[in-house]
C-alpha cells in the first residue's frame, strides 16, 4: 500500500480559556468569508472595531466554566477520536493527524507534516455529519490552499459528509435507548443542530435537507417517540433557519410538556455549544418555564460505534 495520509479536521478551539486566547480564536473564525460573507469592507469594520472588543471576554468565561485539566473538551475529544482511528487502522503506511479548522494544530501544518513523511494519497474526513457551505466547504478551502502549493500534489480524497450512515445512527440510537432505559419515555425527543442564516440555505447550501437525513433515519427507529428538529448557536442579527432549540424548549415547558431529552447530531465532540449552551443554558430555560425533567445525551467524543463509523469512511478509499 503507498503512503495514505489521513486528516481528520474539525472546527476548532482558543488555546486558552483567556481574553486574548479567544480573542485570536474569534478573529481567525470570523473572518472566514465562508462563515461571514458580507462584504470585506462592511463586516471588518464591526468584527474588528466592536466584537474582538467585546466577545472576547464574555466567550473566555464560558470557556472557563467547561475547560478541564487536559484542555478544551472538543480537542481532547477529537484527540480521543484520532488515537482510536489510527489505533484501528494500525499501519506502516498509513498515519492519521487531527487539525483543527480554525486554531492549533492548524490544517496547514499537518498537511506539511504528512507530506514531509511522503504522503502518495490524502482522505480527508471533516468532522461534521452534515454538510455545510459553513463548516465542510472551508475546510476544503483550507486543504486546498495548502496542497496547491506543492509541486507533488498527492491524489485527493475528501469525504463530503455522513448524515445517515448506518453507524453514526446506530450510535445515536443507542443513546437514546439508556436515556430511555434511565429515565423513562420523554414527552419528546430534541435533535438540536447548529443553524446557519436562512439567506444561506436559500442560494444553495443545502444543510438543511442533510440535517432532514439524519432525523429521519433516527425517526424511522423510534416509530413511537415524538422528535422535534431544531437550530441552536444563533449569531448577528440576521435571520436563521427555525425553529430555534431555546424557543422551542420555552414553548414546550409553556404547553405543559414536563419531560425531554436532547442530543446534538451535529457535534462530534462535546464542546462549548453543548456543554455550555445545551447542558446549562437551555436546561435552565426549559426548568424555569415548567419543565421538570431535561435529559442532554452527550456527542459521539471517542464512543466505540463512532470510532467505528469513522473507520467505515475510511476503509472504503483504502
Amino acid at each position: 500500500m503507498e503512503k495514505t495520509g489521513i486528516l481528520l479536521v474539525n472546527l476548532g478551539t482558543p488555546d486558552a480559556p483567556t481574553t486574548a486566547a479567544v480573542r485570536t480564536y474569534l478573529q481567525e473564525f470570523l473572518s472566514d468569508y465562508r462563515v461571514i460573507d458580507l462584504p470585506r469592507i462592511q463586516w471588518l469594520p464591526i468584527l474588528h472595531g466592536i466584537i474582538l472588543r467585546t466577545r472576547p471576554r464574555k466567550s473566555a468565561k464560558l470557556y472557563q466554566s467547561i475547560w478541564t485539566e487536559e484542555g478544551s473538551p472538543l480537542l481532547t475529544n477529537s484527540q480521543l477520536q484520532h488515537t482510536a482511528l489510527q489505533t484501528k487502522l494500525q499501519s506502516d503506511n498509513i498515519q492519521v493527524a487531527l487539525a483543527m479548522n480554525y486554531g492549533n494544530p492548524s490544517v496547514s501544518s499537518e498537511l506539511e507534516r504528512l507530506h514531509r513523511w511522503g504522503m502518495r494519497k490524502l482522505i480527508v474526513l471533516p468532522l461534521f455529519q452534515q454538510y455545510s457551505s459553513t463548516t465542510t466547504a472551508s475546510v476544503w478551502d483550507n486543504v486546498v490552499q495548502t496542497i496547491s502549493k506543492w509541486r507533488d500534489i498527492p491524489e485527493f480524497i475528501f469525504i463530503r459528509d455522513f448524515p445517515d450512515h448506518p453507524l453514526f445512527i446506530n450510535f445515536l440510537a443507542k443513546g437514546i435507548e439508556e436515556c430511555i432505559a434511565k429515565n423513562g419515555h420523554p414527552d419528546c425527543i430534541i435533535l438540536s443542530y447548529h443553524g446557519i442564516p436562512i439567506r444561506y440555505a436559500e442560494t444553495g447550501d443545502d444543510y438543511p435537507n442533510r440535517c432532514r437525513k439524519t432525523t429521519e433515519a433516527i425517526q424511522k427507529i423510534f416509530p413511537n417517540e415524538t422528535f422535534i428538529e431544531c437550530y441552536q448557536s444563533k449569531f448577528g442579527k440576521e435571520p436563521w433557519i427555525e425553529p430555534s432549540t431555546s424557543d422551542t424548549l420555552q414553548s414546550l415547558a409553556q404547553q405543559g410538556k414536563k419531560h425531554v431529552m436532547i442530543l446534538a447530531p451535529s457535534f462530534t465532540a462535546d464542546c462549548l455549544e453543548t456543554l455550555e449552551e445545551l447542558e446549562k443554558e437551555n436546561r435552565e430555560i426549559f426548568m424555569k418555564a415548567g419543565g421538570q425533567s431535561y435529559h442532554y445525551i452527550r456527542a459521539a467524543n471517542s464512543d466505540p460505534l463512532f470510532i467505528d463509523t469513522l473507520e467505515d469512511l475510511i476503509r472504503s478509499y483504502l
